[in-house]
């Protein structure tokens, strides 16, 4: 298990604990059930990379405690 933090800089934090071979999109319903936004208006990026749905964490090279920047579109 890995901890992923994400950050929407509007002063919500968000902290989700998942598996490496997780998807974005695993990774987006884990942030919506704590944030209470729908999934699909969830768009996650690291500095200009937004990351895809069908990708896997791992693939991403996403660690544990690793920042990510989360958008609402």
């Amino acid at each position: 298990m890995i901890e992923v933090v994400c950050n929407d800089r509007l002063g919500k934090k968000v902290r989700v604990k998942c598996n490496p071979d997780d998807t974005i999109r695993d990774l987006k319903k884990l942030i919506a059930a704590q944030t209470g936004t729908r999934w699909d208006k969830i768009v996650l990026k690291k500095w200009y990379t937004i990351f895809k749905d069908h990708v896997s964490l791992a693939d991403y090279e996403i660690h544990d405690g690793m920042n990510l920047e989360l958008y609402y579109q």
